[in-house]
């Protein structure tokens, strides 16, 4: 298992496929990824877990006050409004990360939102 954390922002119904070509944009070698993680109820969603689990990984789901208190570089007033937080994806690595450094900024394509963080542990 490696040390890098995905974290991913979806917007609702985006399909596996989707959510896993956008972690293989980001992430050139899927045994490096530690896990992905994600807003709380989007944890249990289907194109996430199916993802995590072909990648043989665990989803870390953090709510969307866990996701507020972290300070990220682009944060979304958008994102803010629709799920409660300025960030999923950037706040999600570095809480899966405990803190570790930001490797890729959000990025999206397709309804996915991406960005990837060091572990610390």
């Amino acid at each position: 298992m490696g040390d890098l954390v995905v974290g991913i922002g979806a917007r609702d119904g985006v399909d596996p496929d989707t959510v896993l070509a956008a972690i293989s944009a980001v992430v050139d070698d899927p045994t490096e990824l530690h896990a992905l993680a994600t807003l709380e109820r989007k944890a249990t969603e289907s194109s996430i877990a199916i993802a995590a689990a072909e990648l043989g990984v665990p989803v870390l789901g953090f709510t969307a006050d866990e996701l507020s208190a972290v300070d990220v570089p682009t944060p979304s007033g958008r994102v803010a409004a629709e799920v409660g937080t300025p960030s999923v994806a950037e706040a999600a690595a570095l809480l899966g990360a405990g803190g570790g450094d930001l490797l890729v900024r959000k990025r999206a394509r397709n309804g996915v939102t991406v960005a990837v963080a060091r572990n610390v542990w």
